[in-house]
């Protein structure tokens, strides 16, 4: 990341939301991670997704792996 910016976070599921909101945060001069959570979806596409628009963005890509059925989920 680049000394002196302003930081951010931004939740990257894929979609268009989430990739509309990274894009505001890095036309507006933040260094972003961008973070996706990996939680036993059926279809990695959204992951494949998140990781194409990171890139795209120049974003730092994090994927972090949680148990879905410690929220009540289905394990």
């Amino acid at each position: 990341m680049s000394e002196g910016k302003k930081r951010a976070v931004v939740l990257l599921s894929g979609g268009l939301d989430s990739s509309t909101v990274l894009g505001m945060a890095t036309r507006d001069g933040y260094a972003c991670t961008a973070l996706s959570f990996r939680y036993g979806q059926r279809h990695t596409v959204e992951l494949e997704r998140a990781a194409t628009v990171a890139a795209h963005f120049g974003a730092v890509h994090r994927v972090i792996d949680i148990n879905i059925g410690s929220f009540g989920g289905v394990p």
